[in-house]
């Protein structure tokens, strides 16, 4: 069987999801063309023998309609014979599509691909794409479906986490992240965006708090206790009886904080490689799609690490480096514990709640960054996962092939 190799990965840096964000002026298309001439510039690939660029995005509308994938590919040059495809597990799409362009790889049915994700939350917002599973009341009452931050508030409530113990998490992922790029961490694949005249470009993840403390989360109010006094708590309370109400302690500070970005990773197989004269960072084991009750929603990401693992013959203590998307405080501790995954091998560099969720593009970062912490570490296996809505949780297991 072909193997499905990583042989390079580039993102751009993650920028505030607000008008005021230094990457709103760029469309998503602008963002993942970035990316394809940046990866042709420092392989030398030559893109016309890219046969398929598979991209995650989670609201696919106005300027992220379309097929954005097959878009960029014309956009960029690459050639009317590179095809295009853009898939939409929510946050989990990114992560997704390169699962999907890994299993193709090892089918045979694909010899070179793309696979990775965009979003830009400024220009595209959350929910604007209307879809029934959040618009519609007669869906939502059949199915269930509340905010993943009443879902994150009620996994705090029936695992007993307290206030203390999610904003101790919060202030940890922020110092990972201030102290990772302040090393250099990232260098190796971030791509900056160059300033233009509508934007003043970008060089790091611009949501990093480096002056983030215990007090100054701790003084945080809760981010969802009117929504859920909206009537989302009583969705949930209906689903989870064991509990007579939600304690709402989530806040901006122990969620993950919307961003706009994107990310790409060259995926091959041996032929492929040696005819693009690149070496190969890592193979892509496996990967694992699974869905929890669509209430209790972020649960799904670890669901899927745990198979995924239990595929390959492994256990949770031989995996060396986790990339789980920080989906609110609750979920990331539970994991931890569940795995037994200490700080120094899960999210070692931060995460989502410090640098930021560009939801399609998520899932794409965390496995090339797994890729770089298994080389910087001389470490063997990891996983990169993500939680979505709607209770799914992709999770991609690599190895690090050695130099």
């Amino acid at each position: 069987m072909p193997e499905a190799l990583v042989l390079d990965y580039v993102r751009t840096p993650r920028g505030k999801a607000s008008p005021k964000g230094s990457l709103h002026s760029r469309t998503p298309i602008d963002l993942v063309v970035h990316l394809q001439q940046a990866l042709v510039e420092r392989t030398g690939l030559d893109p016309s023998t890219v046969e398929d660029v598979t991209l995650g995005c989670a609201s696919q509308v106005d300027e992220q309609g379309g097929n954005i994938a097959r878009t960029a590919a014309l956009l960029a040059g690459w050639g009317d014979d590179v095809a295009g495809a853009t898939t939409n597990r929510f946050c989990a799409s990114g992560v997704d599509a390169v699962g999907q362009t890994a299993a193709r790889l090892r089918a045979g049915d694909l010899r070179l691909g793309v696979a990775g994700g965009v979003e830009s939350v400024s220009r595209v917002p959350m929910f604007v794409d209307r879809g029934p599973l959040w618009s519609d009341p007669a869906t939502v009452a059949q199915i269930g479906s509340v905010h993943m931050g009443i879902a994150a508030d009620l996994n705090a409530t029936l695992e007993g986490f307290t206030r203390e113990e999610l904003d101790a998490y919060g202030l940890e992922t922020q110092q990972k992240a201030a102290a990772a790029h302040a090393a250099g961490v990232f260098g190796g694949s971030l791509v900056p965006v160059p300033p233009s005249e509508s934007s003043p470009g970008l060089d790091h993840d611009e949501l990093v708090r480096a002056g983030t403390t215990a007090e100054t989360l701790a003084g945080l109010p809760p981010a969802f206790a009117e929504l859920g006094g909206q009537g989302q708590d009583a969705i949930a309370l209906g689903a989870y009886p064991v509990v007579d109400r939600i304690e709402h302690l989530h806040t901006v500070g122990t969620s993950p904080a919307m961003a706009d970005g994107a990310a790409l990773l060259l995926l091959g197989d041996a032929d492929a490689a040696e005819r693009a004269g690149l070496r190969p960072r890592a193979r892509v084991l496996g990967a694992a799609t699974t869905s929890v009750n669509p209430v209790l929603m972020l649960t799904a990401g670890q669901s899927a690490v745990e198979t995924v693992i239990a595929r390959a013959g492994l256990r949770p203590a031989d995996i060396d480096v986790f990339e789980f998307a920080e989906a609110f405080s609750a979920l990331c501790l539970r994991f931890r514990r569940d795995l037994d995954a200490g700080p120094e091998r899960m999210n070692p560099n931060g995460g989502t709640m410090a640098m930021g969720h560009a939801f399609g593009a998520t899932g794409a970062i965390l496995v090339g960054s797994c890729v770089e912490e298994l080389e910087r570490r001389d470490g063997r296996y990891g996983v990169a996962a993500v939680s979505g809505a709607a209770g799914l949780g992709v999770a991609v297991l690599v190895e690090r092939i050695a130099a």
